[in-house]
């Protein structure tokens, strides 16, 4: 398993982010949409956020247009909508895809190391969350229909 500190990812603004900046930190990576019934979950996620920053904790997210195109718009919108809308202050990385070929290598690996139901890899829907602990590693995955406040005493106890 490779630790998800090794990976590299896309910023917001198409430069290159190195997740090793992200090291000994608890992370929660989730794939979100800015048009989707769960789009009220980016709340719960600020919440999160703002309630355990201070020990070490950081969301992340990473826009994804694969589920019903509820994801259409560019980086300036989506910051735009996260910002005017639910005031998140934690990242939110360049539009991704988690699912088929143009998978981004680091959602190949979250996915390799928590499937989903059955074995599942296939990430179903948008708001999937996946919770990584201090060594980069993936402790727990969590479906969309999970809310981010019923995920805090998981955190807790990572902290």
């Amino acid at each position: 398993m490779i630790p998800i500190t090794d990976f590299h990812v896309g910023a917001a603004d198409g430069s290159d982010v190195d997740l090793s900046a992200y090291a000994g930190k608890v992370l929660l990576i989730v794939n979100t949409a800015s048009k989707c019934g769960f789009t009220p979950q980016y709340e719960g996620l600020e919440a999160l956020h703002r309630r355990f920053a201070q020990r070490g904790f950081e969301v992340l997210g990473f826009p994804c247009n694969q589920f019903g195109n509820q994801e259409p718009g560019d980086a300036a919108e989506i910051a735009s909508f996260c910002s005017v809308n639910y005031d998140v202050s934690f990242p939110v990385f360049a539009k991704i895809e988690v699912n088929g070929d143009g998978a981004d290598p680091l959602w190949r690996e979250i996915k390799k190391q928590a499937p989903g139901l059955l074995g599942s890899k296939a990430i179903k829907w948008n708001f999937t969350k996946f919770l990584i602990d201090r060594s980069g590693r993936v402790v727990d995955r969590y479906a969309p229909t999970t809310k981010p406040e019923d995920i805090a005493e998981d955190i807790e106890k990572l902290l």
